[in-house]
């Protein structure tokens, strides 16, 4: 179904995602060293990679902001694999580009979910087709592009997601439950104060667009009716 790179050290675990791996229809490349894991990712065009953070030559987060650098794959999905389990570690994760975070020891079977879910969200987002402005907004889904302004934002897909299901939805509440179902797309995934951290996030790389997500206390979110004069 899928060409997913693990990028992981501890050989005993390597072997068992990558059983599992194949077991649900995926090929599978492996790599014990985060330098042999990139080497990987540009030459063999992965379509996920499930990256630990410590390996012993290479940072994970330096390898996943090198994959995110580099053209070839910065499209990539990259799951984050940590015994780090603080809010910021999964915050810095985040803005480094990661599209999940999880935490070790950790279930195989939601592992595997999570996967899908990601696959199934990027498929999507391919599939889709549609560009559309919005007061200072520009976004082409087609190339998974973004512009404020005239000047292009580097959104995770993630954060290309929860934007463009909440302009898709107008003017309507999106509660934290419905955005976990529909935007990270299985509900043991995440957490609501995550869909918190995410759109605090993509308000901030949005500058003044980001005032066109607006908060209802105590519901959800909401993409503004009009560009002008939105607010927070």
């Amino acid at each position: 179904m899928a060409r997913v790179l693990v990028i992981e050290d501890e050989q005993d675990l390597q072997k068992v995602l990558a059983y599992n791996l194949k077991q649900a229809g995926h090929e599978v490349l492996s790599a014990l060293r985060g330098q042999g894991g990139l080497k990987l990712a540009r030459e063999k065009s992965p379509d996920f990679v499930i990256l630990d953070l410590m390996l012993p030559d290479l940072a994970g987060t330096e390898i996943c902001k090198a994959l995110k650098r580099d053209p070839r794959t910065k499209g990539i999905p990259v799951l984050m694999l940590t015994a780090k389990g603080e809010e910021i570690d999964r915050v810095v994760g985040f803005e480094l580009g990661a599209d999940d975070y999880v935490v070790k020891p950790f279930s195989v079977r939601e592992l595997l979910l999570r996967i899908e879910a990601i696959l199934r969200r990027s498929q999507g987002e391919a599939a889709a087709g549609q560009s559309f402005e919005f007061g200072l907004l520009r976004v082409d889904r087609d190339a998974h592009r973004v512009w404020v302004e005239g000047k292009e934002v580097e959104l995770t897909a993630l954060e290309f997601k929860l934007l463009t299901t909440l302009h898709d939805r107008g003017n309507r509440v999106q509660s934290r439950t419905v955005l976990l179902d529909d935007v990270w797309d299985i509900e043991a995934a995440v957490t609501t104060r995550t869909v918190d951290t995410h759109v605090k996030r993509l308000r901030e790389k949005l500058g003044p667009a980001g005032d066109y997500i607006e908060t209802v206390r105590g519901v959800g979110y909401r993409f503004a009716e009009q560009p002008e004069g939105a607010g927070p």
